[in-house]
């Protein structure tokens, strides 16, 4: 099958946006300039990426095809670390994170046959890990910050009566390792019956027998699975020090 998307077809779906703003603007929103600036954001870049994958397809080399994807890890370790709120390290926190939570994730998949090296199955799937292992740490940073200031009485008792940091934080971490996993769990449970996902789509859309293309979802859930995991843990294991200073007292950061 054959998909066909011109530029009168574009024209056509942009209408689409139009009736989002619209909304916007008659229920008094707020969010028009937003809005357009998004829309024209993701058409650039889009079409730069294009433009940039089409050629790293065709050179296919190793070199050019991991260095890519190392800048795929960079930039979601930034978008996270935006979303610390002032946590120590957070840059690099994010980084070992979400770096560990691909290489594992990639590596596991490569190793049982599932990919191979090449630009046009890893590129697609290490943003896939790096931007589920962002979004995960993200809301592990913001668990983190809000609960140590609900439960600073909690914490600050916990170490008066001779916990060490670990101890005292450990219901803290438990909780945002599991608020960081939650989307990821919550979007595993309802995938068939409430959402037809994109690859899986995507491969339907082309052609491809469903089955074939159930595989291929089920095998991005066991990854996702995998990454977020990897990163939540980590980022909070590596980051609840950071509310602490060299004395062992509680102190929350500022943004």
């Amino acid at each position: 099958m054959n998909l066909a998307v011109n530029n009168q077809s574009l024209m056509l779906a942009l209408g689409l946006v139009v009736i989002a703003l619209i909304i916007g603007w008659k229920e008094k929103l707020g969010i028009d300039r937003d809005m357009i600036i998004g829309v024209v954001r993701a058409i650039v870049q889009l079409f730069i990426v294009g433009y940039l994958l089409k050629y790293v397809f065709k050179v296919d080399n190793v070199w050019l095809t991991s260095t890519l994807i190392l800048i795929i890890i960079f930039n979601a370790s930034y978008n996270a670390k935006q979303r610390s709120n002032g946590i120590p390290h957070a840059l690099p926190i994010s980084i070992g994170a979400i770096l560990a939570s691909t290489a594992v994730t990639l590596g596991v998949l490569m190793w049982s046959g599932a990919i191979k090296f090449i630009p046009s199955q890893m590129i697609p799937i290490s943003g896939m890990i790096a931007s589920n292992s962002m979004v995960a740490i993200g809301l592990c940073y913001r668990n983190l910050n809000s609960q140590f200031r609900l439960e600073r009485q909690a914490v600050t008792e916990k170490l008066a009566l001779g916990a060490d940091l670990k101890d005292a934080s450990r219901d803290i971490v438990r909780d945002s390792i599991k608020t960081g996993m939650q989307p990821t769990i919550d979007s595993a449970k309802t995938m068939g019956i409430v959402s037809l996902p994109g690859m899986m789509s995507g491969l339907i859309f082309a052609g491809v027998d469903p089955v074939h293309a159930i595989k291929y979802q089920i095998m991005v859930v066991f990854m996702l699975m995998s990454a977020t995991s990897i990163g939540s843990v980590l980022a909070c294991y590596l980051a609840y020090r950071g509310f602490y200073n060299k004395r062992k007292q509680l102190v929350i950061p500022s943004n």
